[in-house]
């Protein structure tokens, strides 16, 4: 990356946004893992690792009830769910993220994070799921109170982090938490935490109301200050080809204490793309904008695709077909929140100084994929198009110069996207989209 201009860390961006085409989207290959896959916890975990679901307000009266195989909460085991932030390994095998669990920090203390070494195979439609590993803190190095501080192996649950992405770099897989936000590097045999970062953007600490700082008794005069919504931390989290940078992307806009407002470009929310020096484990101070399709929507994932482009996943918060939405005062056996913007942009950051909005140079339509040689496996439509209309789509890398992949969260127990019945499976799709990769 060029030796960028700093300007001061709230600048307002004055560049317009560029036109953007949509491209063809072909689906070439489609694989799921069934909602319903739950995994043992390991065996040095504490007692209560092993049965999750316990605090969602969803369980039956009593939590000696005995937990079942996903039926209803609570679970014996910790469900095999939420994909989170994808890495292709480039011999057919991916990695992905378990995230936080159950949908809040309070609610997921034993919900165990973990990354899953995983091989789809699109010809048989399944998921082979080759190695998990779990993170635990062992040496605490995490500098807060963890859910299972007591114990000996000390494993991380989604009461301490949300983690969204990941990259390997450096020889350690690098996390982006959602909560603080931090960066969190981990051992990748192992998963034990080595090394934790908050998150520093010029002067100033980005700080959500999750932050560790939060836990205080009476404030006083030098109470930090919130600056980023809850749940609004790392999502995606992006690395350079060589792997010396990583590029950090929040999913919410940085609140300016002195504008009384959020971050905009064209008044319209964006969202900030931090830089992080590997070798001198530092964030550099520079940062880009991401300016968002409408206010509200979210972002997904981020991944490079060579020095300057890269995929970033953006999306509302509405899951299910447009075509099943209530209509006439329904209520049951529809979605009353369609999904209506799910898409995949490529940007370019080639040229744009610090502060300053990427290019979003197209996307692809999630809901508008072409599935001519009926390759769906759930979703079929006479029409011809396959849709993904989930709530949460989480998961964007380059397969070759030809296709893409993308899965989503499926938020086991809760998301309803594909069915207004039946819960979400874990779907992994690749998508030929020559032309929108060689877009510039």
């Amino acid at each position: 990356m060029r030796t960028l201009v700093a300007i001061g860390m709230f600048a307002a961006a004055v560049l317009p946004a560029a036109a953007q085409d949509e491209y063809k989207a072909t689906l070439t290959g489609h694989a799921l893992v069934p909602a319903q896959t739950l995994i043992p916890a390991p065996a040095d975990a504490p007692e209560a690792m092993k049965v999750s679901g316990k605090f969602t307000g969803k369980t039956p009266a009593r939590l000696t009830d005995a937990p079942t195989d996903g039926a209803k909460l609570p679970f014996n085991g910790q469900p095999l769910q939420g994909f989170s932030g994808i890495k292709n390994l480039g011999d057919g095998t991916y990695m992905v993220l378990t995230d936080n669990g159950f949908g809040s920090k309070i609610n997921s203390p034993d919900a165990m994070l973990m990354f899953h070494h995983v091989k789809p195979d699109f010809d048989a439609g399944t998921v082979e799921i080759l190695k998990t590993t779990f993170l635990k803190d062992p040496n605490k190095v995490v500098p807060f109170l963890i859910a299972n501080e007591a114990s000996d192996s000390r494993y991380l649950t989604g009461w301490d982090f949300d983690i969204e992405g990941f990259q390997p770099a450096g020889g350690k897989i690098f996390i982006g938490d959602e909560f603080g936000p931090y960066i969190i590097a981990i051992n990748a045999d192992t998963g034990v935490v080595e090394e934790f970062y908050e998150t520093v953007l010029g002067d100033k600490k980005i700080m959500s109301p999750d932050h560790y700082a939060f836990r205080l008794s009476n404030p006083d005069g030098d109470a930090p200050a919130v600056n980023l919504k809850r749940s609004r931390g790392y999502e995606g989290f992006a690395a350079s080809m060589d792997g010396k940078t990583l590029y950090p992307l929040l999913e919410g806009p940085i609140w300016d204490a002195e504008k009384k407002a959020y971050e905009t470009v064209d008044g319209t929310e964006a969202l900030r793309i931090l830089e992080f020096d590997v070798a001198g484990r530092t964030f550099t101070g520079r940062s880009w904008l991401y300016p968002l399709e409408n206010d509200g929507n979210a972002i997904g994932d981020f991944n490079m695709i060579d020095e300057t482009r890269g995929l970033i996943i953006e999306r509302d918060g509405g899951q299910g077909d447009a075509d099943l939405a209530c209509k006439d005062g329904q209520t049951e056996g529809c979605f009353n929140n369609p999904a209506k913007l799910k898409r995949v942009y490529l940007i370019d950051m080639d040229g744009v100084e610090d502060g300053q909005p990427v290019k979003k140079v197209g996307y692809i339509d999630l809901l508008n994929i072409q599935d001519p040689n009926g390759v769906a496996r759930l979703g079929k439509r006479e029409d011809g198009r396959f849709t993904f209309p989930f709530v949460t789509i989480e998961d964007v890398d380059r397969v070759d110069e030809n296709h893409i992949i993308v899965a989503n969260d499926n938020n086991f127990p809760f998301s309803k996207g594909r069915s207004v019945s039946d819960r979400d499976n874990n779907e992994f799709m690749i998508l030929e989209v020559s032309d929108f990769l060689k877009a510039k």
